[in-house]
């Protein structure tokens, strides 16, 4: 038990440390113990991404859908809609934020990696066996280089979507009025665009996840 709660306090701790880039040795000093090495923790963090990914996902289709049955809306009380409708805005910028740590931290741990990779190869003396491991160690970078240009890709779609939530919101919140109500069927049009691509991104972003795993696991 006294062992379990040991290694949870580590992951958390560390988790805090790899995406505020913190001291990162003595976590991976500790990990090590418990049998997880960078390439693990790798895996652990980019399978945890797909996840809040996908979260995002669903949060920032919902806060969509709530937008739009609001513009169909009919009277009732504005101040109670503005609240639902902030709510659901502040549901998908924190879900945002958790995508950007999950970024970080991927990035940190991958840099890492590829450091121990590269200088356990510069120390290798067989230069059959050196070759081999320099090729493997291109090849998993060229496809991380893939699969984190997509998540940045998707994080990238994340601002403007929520910049127009939040204006929404706002213009609401000052005009507690069915005229504001009606001004969000017009504006719709314009958020949806951004919705679907960034939606299109995250879909892009989960199938680089999934295969860069499978690379993982293939050279395990």
């Amino acid at each position: 038990m006294r062992s379990a709660t040991l290694a949870v306090a580590i992951v958390l701790a560390g988790s805090t440390l790899l995406a505020a880039g913190g001291c990162t040795t003595a976590y991976y000093g500790a990990m090590e113990q418990l049998g997880q090495h960078k390439r693990d923790i790798l895996k652990s963090r980019i399978e945890s991404g797909r996840e809040e990914q996908q979260a995002a996902q669903e949060q920032f289709k919902t806060t969509y859908q709530r937008f739009k049955e609001v513009a169909g809306h009919d009277g009732g009380d504005l101040e109670a809609i503005h609240d639902r409708l902030n709510a659901e805005y502040e549901r998908s910028e924190a879900r945002a934020q958790d995508v950007r740590d999950r970024i970080a931290s991927i990035e940190q741990v991958s840099s890492d990696l590829f450091a121990e990779w590269q200088s356990e190869i510069d120390s290798m003396q067989n230069a059959s066996l050196k070759s081999q491991s320099s090729r493997s160690l291109r090849d998993t970078k060229a496809k991380y280089t893939k699969l984190i240009g997509a998540m940045k890709k998707a994080e990238g779609k994340m601002p403007p979507v929520l910049t127009a939530f939040r204006d929404q919101v706002l213009f609401l919140k000052h005009n507690l009025n069915a005229r504001a109500i009606a001004s969000l069927s017009g504006s719709l049009g314009e958020i949806e665009g951004d919705v679907d691509a960034l939606i299109r991104d995250i879909d892009a972003s989960i199938r680089e996840s999934e295969s860069f795993l499978a690379t993982l696991e293939a050279e395990n």
